[in-house]
């Protein structure tokens, strides 16, 4: 995205997280399909060394393929063999 699309595109945050790398992670899965996201810290933590916790954001048309994406799979209840 082009910097003037990004300052006019509202951000939905999808995921929160204790450590900054798990958002990271999330961040790069999301970039391997061309979504675009950003990583902000969150909370006192990172400001009195207890960890850095962050929160994932998406544009928001993105919002539910980027859920979809980094949802885990549904358990098969109905399939026991």
């Amino acid at each position: 995205m082009t910097p003037d699309k990004i300052n006019s595109v509202s951000w939905i945050t999808i995921r929160t997280t204790r450590a900054r790398w798990e958002a990271e992670f999330m961040q790069q899965m999301l970039a391997s399909y061309d979504i675009s996201s950003r990583v902000i810290d969150i909370g006192v933590g990172i400001y009195c060394g207890h960890g850095s916790q962050a929160a994932l954001q998406v544009p928001s048309p993105d919002q539910w393929t980027a859920l979809l994406l980094l949802s885990s799979p549904e358990d098969d209840e109905h399939n026991d063999c």
